[in-house]
């Protein structure tokens, strides 16, 4: 009888925790309200990386991408992404130890009959080169550079999702 109250409990419990999140406007990361947004053109330069995870991330949430610009829809436009670095240290014999990478993003976003709203922003890692073990720092900066456009592309979607 413990047993079948302490289960009823739990279950009462988790009821009631769901409840809450879904009554004050939890959503899980990734599944964004872009229900204002049914259909949408995505344009950028040829084979970019950050324009083909946005639109991924964009039919994941039930976007439809038009291959083709319509006046009727939305326009997202990538103007450009860009990776700068910048020495933060130097060993010893002068060469670099440490970089800054800077990742910058601007796009614009034009809404039906509207102008351009124009966007920018910058994200920031620390990189520390060795040139002993080139290959292996490559790698590890192709690795960083992919996971700064992952979070790029999410900041993006989380913009897009604040706008009505």
């Amino acid at each position: 009888m413990v047993r079948f109250s302490a289960m009823r409990l739990l279950k009462c419990g988790v009821l009631l925790s769901s409840m809450l999140l879904s009554s004050c406007g939890f959503h899980l990361r990734g599944d964004l309200p872009l229900s204002h947004f049914p259909a949408m053109h995505v344009q950028s330069q040829r084979h970019s990386e950050l324009a083909s995870l946005l639109s991924t991330r964009l039919e994941q949430n039930n976007v439809q991408l038009l291959k083709s610009y319509q006046q009727s829809a939305p326009v997202l436009q990538l103007i450009d992404d860009t990776l700068e670095r910048r020495t933060l240290s130097l060993f010893p014999n002068g060469q670099v130890a440490e970089y800054e990478l800077i990742y910058r993003v601007r796009y614009a976003l034009t809404m039906p009959e509207g102008e351009p709203q124009n966007y920018q922003f910058e994200l920031f890692r620390d990189y520390q080169d060795d040139p002993n073990q080139a290959l292996a720092k490559a790698k590890e900066l192709e690795l960083m550079l992919g996971e700064l456009r992952q979070q790029a592309a999410n900041r993006i979607m989380r913009q897009l999702s604040r706008l009505h």
